[in-house]
Parts: structure tokens; C-alpha cells; sequence
């Protein structure tokens, strides 16, 4: 996050904000749930969790949803967090897209957007295409009818290294930016939004384990396998960044000393061997020697070659589709293997563009890290499709948002 929140002391207020955090949490997770009940499970007192919640419902973080009955005495008021508290904003400017959703605090997608970003290689024209549609989607998530009136925070995700203190894009290899301060240029466009700038295989990590398929891991390794390959650890419920913020490159690991060029400057980046482009490289090269209905298919055209295309392909028994997959499958099985070993996740979620062809790549990446990997390690992990696909990010950001008001209710205004 650009903004740095103020350092607290170990007064009344920070005893306030932690017990609302504990509050907000604990709805988060048990809704709908009685005052009673709350006081219980946190082991406030109930006086104390009444004077949290009043003031949570008047911030509109909280709403009363009926009363439940035990059978014996009074009935009890049932609360939750409420999905019209505000709403978020999450991007992504990838390499060749430009993706925006808008969702509400229930995490509900209310509006979103996907545009391709083909020949807009001009840095400044990609961003300001992508604040407008921010702005779009922040006007599409504005509802007073229902009372959704605050934008509680926007995030955006890029495919390099971000500097978490100032906000700044340092590197991306494959959009071929260098030092752009995102957050300055985001900031004046939301005043008084919290403004969050990560990289995207950081925020889909943080996406898959605060609502998807890495809900209830402790130890979350996410491969995102796209234009250039992303990834990110995720350790309770937290992203870890190393030393300087920029833990997670996986995807310029060297695979292969005398491999192609990478967009980094390096040979043989493991993400030259698992992209798309990868991909279609080998059905190329394989076309030379056999026919492939993947020709029929585009018409001879490789520029038309999409993932899902040559899925299809796959699908419909085409050796050529069939064994690049396998290929790149393997590739990706060595990288992910070396991974388990360096790291001992207990759950590895494919990502990216790739993932779109899991079904021929995960059992292949399986195979390849059962025979690679310690035994150890390979029993403890389970190896999955992330659950939000190519949203993965955006929804990262949502979460990224969420966990902050989560964790500091009283430090977000409506």
C-alpha cells in the first residue's frame, strides 16, 4: 500500500481499534451471529462488544438481519456485515489487457470490464484508459438507493515489481515500463480513497486464499503462467515479500542456461519455457514435421493461436496440440517441484493464462513433481486450478481492501 497508516501506541485507542478488528473479523467469518455470541467467542464483555457494534452499525459496517430464536428465553438480534457498507474498486493492467471490477463489501462483483490493449504500447495512453474505466467503475458501484455511497479503497495490479512504500512500478520486463509512479498518478484522481498498487500474481495469491480455492491453507504457493509467469507466497493469511518487497519472481528462476531470451535481460527464465507464447512455439516447430488441425483451425494464421483454441484442439485428440501442452506441462512441473522443495506449501494454485488448459496441464505437472520433488513435501501439498481464472487478481485486490478494513475498521472513513 502507498499510504503508510500512522504508528499507534498502546493507548485507549488502539485497545478500541483492535477490539473492533476482533469484532469485524469474527462477523467476517461466523455471520449471522448475536451480540451474545460475539461476546463469547472474542471474550469481551458484553457491554463492550454492544458499544462496538453501535458504533460499527453507525458507520454502516454492520446491520441487524432478524432475530433467532433458541426455544428458551428472549429472542436474539442476529448481525453481519453489511454488503452496502461501500464499495470496491479492483484493476489489473496486464500486458495486453486491461481488466476492472467494481464489487461491493459482501465481496459481490457488481461491474466489470475487460479490454484488450493490442498495439497501445504507450505507457500513458494504458493508463489513462485504465483510470477512466476505474472511474467508471466507481460510478457504477455509487448506489444511493441502497445507501452505497463510499468507495472504500481501489487496487491495482501490475505484472512487475512494485515498491510497497511509494507505490511505484520498478520494473515490468514485458510492458517494458521502468520507475512509473502509479500512485501518484492514481491519488489525484481518488482523494481520500485508500489506494493500494501490488503486483498481480501477489494480489491473486491473496484473492484465492481470502475467497477462493485457498480458503483454509496456512501455506499458499500461486504460479501465475501467463505472458511472463507470476508468483507469490501466501503464510497466514498474509503476502510474504521478503526482504526488500520483491519475494515471488519466480518466473526468472533459470531453467535453462542456453534457453531463450527473457524479457529481463537473462536466458532461459523459466517463464520463456511456460508461457503461451511457449506453447505455441512447440506447435510450431512441430507443424514442420506433422499436420495439426490447429492449421485448419486459424487457417494457417499462427498469430491466431489462443490457449482455449488449442485446448480445443487437445480436447478433440491432436497430437501436436496434445504433446506441446505435455511440454510445457513438464516445464512447468520442474519449476513448480523445485518450489515445493525450496518452500513446503501445503496447496500450489495455477494461475494465469495457462490455467485456462488445466485439465491437460495439471496432471502432467503432477506427474513431473512427484518425480522431482521430496516425498515429503509432495505429500503435503495438494496441486489445483485457481478458483478465479484470469479474475484472480481482481479479486485479489478486492481482498486486499477488505483485509485492510478488516484489520483497522476505524481508520476507513464512509
Amino acid at each position: 500500500m502507498y499510504q503508510r497508516l500512522p504508528d499507534r501506541t498502546g493507548d485507549q485507542s488502539l485497545v478500541r481499534e483492535i477490539n473492533l478488528s476482533l469484532i469485524m473479523n469474527r462477523l467476517w467469518e461466523h455471520s449471522p451471529i448475536s451480540r451474545a455470541a460475539l461476546a463469547e467467542m472474542t471474550g469481551l464483555n458484553k457491554s463492550t462488544v454492544s458499544s462496538l457494534i453501535n458504533e460499527l452499525i453507525e458507520h454502516g459496517f454492520v446491520r441487524e438481519v432478524g432475530l433467532l430464536s433458541h426455544g428458551i428465553g428472549r429472542p436474539s438480534r442476529q448481525l453481519e456485515l453489511n454488503p452496502e457498507a461501500g464499495f470496491i474498486v479492483s484493476a489489473e493492467v496486464g500486458v495486453d489487457f486491461i481488466a476492472v471490477l467494481c464489487a461491493n463489501f459482501a465481496a459481490e462483483v457488481i461491474w466489470q470490464h475487460r479490454e484488450p490493449t493490442h498495439g497501445q504500447a504507450d505507457r500513458q495512453t494504458i493508463m489513462s484508459r485504465a483510470i477512466s474505466l476505474m472511474q467508471e467503475a466507481a460510478a457504477r458501484g455509487r448506489d444511493p438507493a441502497v445507501g452505497r455511497t463510499a468507495m472504500l479503497g481501489l487496487a491495482l495490479g501490475l505484472p512487475g515489481m512494485v515498491e510497497q512504500t511509494t507505490g511505484t512500478l520498478l520494473l515490468a520486463p514485458n510492458l517494458g515500463w521502468e520507475d512509473v509512479p502509479v500512485c501518484d498518478l492514481l491519488t489525484p484522481e481518488f482523494p481520500d480513497v485508500p489506494v493500494f498498487v501490488d503486483n498481480e500474481a501477489n494480489l491473486a495469491a491473496l484473492g484465492e486464499s481470502f475467497f477462493g480455492a485457498a480458503q483454509g491453507y496456512h501455506e499458499i504457493l500461486y504460479v501465475s503462467a501467463g505472458v511472463g509467469v507470476g508468483g507469490a507466497m501466501v503464510s497466514g493469511g498474509q503476502i510474504f515479500r521478503g526482504t526488500t518487497g520483491f519475494a515471488g519472481e519466480f518466473g526468472h528462476m533459470t531453467i535453462d542456461p542456453n534457453g531463450p531470451v527473457c524479457g529481463c535481460g537473462n536466458r532461459g527464465c523459466w517463464e520463456t519455457l511456460v508461457s503461451p507464447a511457449a506453447l505455441f512455439r512447440h506447435i510450431r516447430d512441430a507443424a514442420a514435421q506433422q499436420s495439426t488441425r490447429l492449421e485448419q483451425m486459424t487457417g494457417g494464421n499462427w498469430d491466431a493461436f489462443t490457449v482455449p483454441l488449442v485446448v480445443e484442439a487437445a480436447d478433440a485428440g491432436d497430437p501436436v496440440a496434445l504433446e506441446a501442452l505435455a511440454q510445457v506441462g513438464r516445464d512447468l512441473g520442474i519449476g513448480i517441484a523445485s518450489l515445493l522443495n525450496a518452500l513446503n506449501p501445503d496447496l500450489v494454485l495455477l494461475g494465469g493464462t495457462l490455467s485456462q488448459a488445466h485439465a491437460h496441464l495439471l496432471p502432467v505437472i503432477r506427474a513431473e513433481v512427484a518425480r522431482r520433488a521430496l516425498r515429503w513435501v509432495v505429500r503435503a501439498a495438494a496441486i489445483e486450478r485457481g478458483q478465479y481464472g484470469l479474475n484472480a487478481s481482481l479479486m485479489g485486490g478486492v481482498a486486499r481492501v477488505y483485509q485492510t478494513i478488516l484489520a483497522q475498521p476505524g481508520t476507513i472513513s464512509r
